[in-house]
């Protein structure tokens, strides 16, 4: 792979040339000639500089795209060649939407690093859409969403495991002590606290709504569970959220699930990868990930 295309990618992300450098191990002269040499070939200016600040320009932002992908694909290129011979172990780069990265995939790695202790995961959280996009540039190795994304010929989506989605209050909340069924109607002049667009907990609020033909008084939102869950138990409203998320607040009676005719409602985790190619840490991950009693066992847990 052409040197250049490296430094150039970690100057666009130091966004400093004596920085890149000593993250590349190099003197500042040299990073400043592989930039020089990139533009020469690619007869384009990549990078704006001033005392003060590096940017990339237009021309920049399309080099700096495809030579993160390729400086990925080069990489998992020497690891895949290098699995042929070796254990499982090197960078395992995995995206997760917020449900299971923030509350599942902390207690999956801990069993995987036992066995494989020379396996370096790196852990990307964000909401499915943009858990999707990075596959798909190859900047994740792999994926696990909990909602649909938008298609795409070069992903391969498998459900894996089921998410039970349940509708939770405050204790002090008026209907937290009901013992019968609560009504639709009721939670329709509530205030819902909810996730932003893209998310897979937005998409099944929302699928809920329309299941139940329902709009919310009002609505509240934001980006990820941890306040929402705080938002709830502060008495703000009322939430959908996955049985992973909120099982310590209702242990410790923080929160409470209300009962609501035709709950829990239940969506699936997927595993979404791009590339027919996996290396050995990928694999032993994957494995991992499809055995349910694993799963099973992080639940009971909790």
């Amino acid at each position: 792979m052409d040197q250049s295309l490296n430094v150039f990618v970690t100057v666009a992300e130091k966004k400093n040339f004596s920085r890149a450098a000593e993250d590349l191990h190099m003197t500042q002269p040299a990073v400043s000639q592989y930039i020089r040499s990139l533009e020469e070939t690619m007869d384009v200016r990549l990078l704006e500089r001033t005392n003060k600040y590096v940017r990339l320009t237009k021309a920049g932002e399309i080099v700096y795209h495809h030579a993160k992908e390729i400086v990925g694909l080069y990489g998992r290129m020497h690891h895949l060649v290098n699995d042929l011979s070796h254990e499982a172990s090197g960078k395992l780069s995995i995206g997760a939407s917020y449900t299971f990265g923030e509350y599942v995939l902390p207690h999956i790695l801990a069993r995987l690093l036992v066995d494989y202790p020379r396996i370096q995961p790196e852990v990307t959280i964000g909401n499915t859409a943009e858990i999707a996009d990075q596959i798909m540039s190859r900047q994740l190795d792999v994926g696990i969403v909990e909602g649909r994304f938008k298609e795409n010929r070069t992903l391969t989506s498998q459900d894996f495991a089921e998410d039970r989605m349940i509708i939770v209050a405050s204790s002090d909340h008026p209907l937290a002590v009901r013992t019968k069924m609560i009504e639709w109607k009721e939670l329709a002049d509530l205030t819902w606290i909810i996730r932003e667009e893209g998310s897979g907990t937005r998409e099944a609020v929302e699928s809920v709504f329309e299941r139940f033909s329902i709009t919310p008084s009002r609505t509240m939102q934001f980006s990820s569970t941890q306040p929402i869950k705080e938002a709830v138990e502060a008495g703000l409203g009322v939430s959908l959220l996955s049985e992973w998320a909120v099982q310590k607040e209702i242990r410790y009676g923080d929160l409470v699930q209300l009962s609501v005719k035709g709950f829990p409602f239940v969506r699936q985790f997927s595993i979404v990868t791009s590339s027919p190619y996996q290396t050995k840490a990928l694999q032993v991950f994957l494995e991992l990930l499809l055995n349910n009693h694993e799963l099973t066992l992080v639940r009971g847990k909790e």
